[in-house]
């Protein structure tokens, strides 16, 4: 409240026509103080979206001019968060690392999918951060609004997944890797093969591949002088740094197809190859980069390279696949899903 000073001799007219702007600027005041405020959570989410930003393309996003963005991001400053800036043309922002944790911004869609990825990994093959997702997934719901918490509860009470077997992979060892490959570290390990096998491994890490049921890592090999593919939860002791790498050009494909094609090789009792008469990318989404290696051949067939340890998982595969294929080999596929052909239609007939 603002004291008016001598209101008694002050003519009642003047007196309400004064307090009316009064009023009337402490309003002002205070929406403009409500939009700055908006205007600054607006700021952080776009730095949050996108590592750097131009000052001419922070000023478009605003609506505003170049004086109140720099003011806009002075404030932020004052308020901890080191906004890094660089002058001349092509000058601009960028929101630095500071000694605390900027406010997340999600719009509906981000703030569910987080929440259905925080319970995911609650219980998935990353080990050792189940607790700390459950506690980030409570602090989550706390602060979502009412229209959002029935979509979430939806996913949370209808979505079961099964129980996950296998080894699991350490989440310090994983961050290890994806720093190493960020900063191109060299790294030293101890890795066992699928024999089991140990060998000591110096390698030049450039990404990590999750197949949705194991994490791979793609490095060049420094004793191979090769690429290679290293499945994270064989990687076993301390992990070392090692001198720094100029990053190689990537594998033919990329990295995606080159743990792909390096998995569909690996020996197994039987391989296959195999015409599948289907667009590349239609089969792509229906077969698991886990299952086998798939080339396009044409507009309208593709190949795919694939192994198992039994000629019935191979065969149930392509099946499930959905579209016409042809065996090209090996022998013994082409003769089982003949023999499996001649005893269906005898069992409907």
């Amino acid at each position: 409240m603002i004291p008016l000073v001598g209101t008694s001799r002050i003519e009642p007219g003047y007196r309400n026509s004064h307090l009316g702007q009064t009023q009337s600027s402490i309003r002002g005041k205070i929406l403009a103080m409500l939009e700055t405020s908006a205007r600054l959570l607006r700021l952080l989410s776009l730095f949050q979206a996108q590592r750097y930003w131009s000052g001419v393309d922070l000023s478009h996003r605003l609506k505003v001019t170049g004086r109140t963005l720099r003011r806009d991001v002075d404030r932020l400053r004052s308020l901890g968060y080191p906004v890094h800036s660089t002058s001349g043309v092509a000058g601009g922002y960028q929101l630095g690392a500071g000694a605390t944790l900027p406010p997340l911004l999600l719009d509906d869609d981000e703030a569910v999918a987080v929440a259905l990825g925080l319970r995911t990994a609650a219980s998935g093959a990353v080990s050792g951060i189940e607790e700390s997702s459950v506690r980030a997934l409570l602090k989550l719901e706390q602060v979502l609004p009412p229209r959002l918490r029935g979509r979430v509860a939806a996913l949370h009470g209808f979505v079961v997944p099964l129980e996950r077997r296998g080894p699991t992979v350490d989440a310090a060892r994983l961050s290890f890797l994806a720093n190493a490959c960020r900063d191109h570290d060299g790294v030293r390990f101890m890795y066992h093969d699928r024999t089991g096998a140990p060998s000591t491994r110096s390698v030049e890490p450039h990404r990590l591949v999750h197949t949705g049921y194991r994490w791979y890592l793609a490095a060049w090999d420094l004793t191979r002088n090769d690429w290679r593919t290293f499945r994270v939860d064989r990687v076993q002791g301390k992990l070392r740094t090692s001198l720094r790498f100029k990053p190689r050009k990537e594998p033919e494909g990329g990295f995606a197809a080159f743990v792909s094609k390096s998995i569909a090789h690996v020996p197994n009792p039987y391989s296959a190859r195999v015409t599948l008469h289907g667009p590349f990318d239609t089969l792509s989404k229906r077969i698991s980069p886990s299952l086998g290696a798939l080339e396009a051949i044409d507009q309208q067939s593709c190949m795919l390279h694939t192994g198992s340890h039994s000629l019935e998982a191979i065969t149930i595969h392509l099946l499930l696949v959905g579209v016409d294929f042809q065996v090209h080999e090996p022998r013994e596929l082409v003769t089982f899903i003949k023999e499996l052909a001649t005893r269906l239609t005898k069992g409907i007939s």
